[in-house]
């Protein structure tokens, strides 16, 4: 267990897409660093002016190099997304890392700030300096509670300058002020804590409710609207040479489902999407259309690829089925259209699919390859054949 794990901070391995989405939300606004930038320089002329003191001149002059510096790096960030593609987990790493830097140095700044306005005698420009601090920590509660682990080191940086030289006063004042600080930081942290657990909770909700949305119920496999996102972007991946569409349809299925009833169907179903998992390679995409329809996308997939794969699958899923003490045969049907000379485009692909499917079933069954249809008549489509649903007690 963690030492975040240990005080409270629910940090289990959080999903690629949480962490990007929690990356995008620190670069979401420049108007803390702007702030951050600008109060630093107000209170640092004005107590630069008043004491002399070159410390605070110094401390001032960083403060805002850095803010200028943190905000290119927003904007950088934002011209990242400029028609390219999202982040990945380790490009997201590496911003998350330039942001810890900056917030970091923002903090240890602002926390030597604050502690230096203790030792200048004047009242005013302490209480100033101090109001800065207390804001960037309301920041850090309200922004960084969603990286716990910044959150806390920052809170520590900006306050414990403060704590130390409060308590290294002779005076009674400066001692309670010492503890009210150190209080007001343990309460910060305690406010991290919460507000973390609380956002991971809402992400996380979220994520699970848009991947259900993108499930078939029945058979847990991707539903259709899988399609226009992981489908287009299979289709203009550099790496990926070519992408194969297998339109499946399940003959007879109907008969079976109306002689044996829609529970026998449903197992059926089911049966027949373990069968394409177990034919589908490594990165290939298994998705229910609907009732009785199932597409396979395979990947880097060659004609002679593709055509090995329409055989496996009508192999596998049109052999014999046990279902709740039946025995159920049914037919299938196959269209392969391959990217780019089928279609290249999602709509154009899937088209394609779906004429060399209407063929297949012609044709009694089998698989076709829409570069065929146009060449082919039905009556030359070798017919195969696909029984009707049989029962045997």
């Amino acid at each position: 267990m963690s030492f975040t794990d240990k005080i409270g901070f629910r940090t289990g391995a959080l999903s690629d897409a949480v962490y990007v989405e929690i990356i995008a939300a620190l670069y979401g606004t420049l108007v803390p660093i702007v702030f951050a930038g600008l109060s630093q320089a107000i209170v640092g002329a004005i107590t630069a002016g008043q004491t002399g003191d070159v410390a605070t001149a110094v401390l001032t002059i960083l403060g805002v190099v850095v803010a200028f510096v943190r905000a290119f790096g927003v904007l950088a960030y934002r011209r990242r997304f400029a028609g390219r593609p999202p982040l990945d987990r380790a490009e997201a790493a590496v911003w998350e890392l330039r942001y810890t830097v900056g917030t970091g140095v923002t903090a240890l700044l602002l926390g030597l700030f604050a502690a230096r306005s203790l030792v200048l005698n004047d009242a005013i420009c302490s209480l100033m300096a101090i109001g800065i601090a207390f804001g960037f920590s309301a920041g850090i509660v309200a922004r960084l509670s969603l990286r716990p682990v910044v959150a806390v080191v920052d809170l520590v940086v900006i306050g414990l300058p403060a704590i130390v030289v409060a308590f290294m006063q002779p005076d009674a004042a400066h001692v309670g002020f010492g503890l009210m600080l150190t209080i007001y930081l343990v309460g910060g942290l305690e406010m991290v804590r919460l507000a973390y657990n609380s956002t991971i909770n809402q992400i996380t909700l979220k994520e699970q409710f848009e991947q259900l949305a993108r499930l078939d119920p029945l058979t847990g496999i991707f539903n259709r609207s899988i399609l226009d996102t992981d489908l287009m972007q299979m289709m203009t991946d550099g790496k990926v040479a070519a992408v194969a569409i297998h339109a499946i349809d399940l003959d007879h299925f109907k008969a079976a489902n109306d002689r044996f009833g829609h529970p026998v169907g449903d197992d059926l179903l089911k049966q027949v999407t373990a069968r394409l998992k177990s034919v589908a390679g490594p990165g290939d995409l298994i998705v229910r259309m609907g009732g009785d329809e199932f597409i396979l996308v395979q990947k880097s997939a060659s004609t002679g690829d593709a055509e090995l794969m329409a055989q496996r699958i009508f192999e596998q899923v049109s052999a014999p089925y046990r279902v709740a003490g039946h025995d159920v045969v049914i037919g299938l049907s196959i269209g392969v259209a391959i990217s780019p000379d089928d279609g290249r485009s999602v709509d154009a692909l899937l088209s394609s699919s779906d004429r060399a499917l209407y063929r297949a079933k012609e044709s009694r069954g089998g698989y076709v390859m829409a570069r065929e249809v146009s060449a082919q008549s039905p009556a030359e489509t070798p017919p195969v054949d696909a029984a009707a649903a049989q029962i045997a007690a």
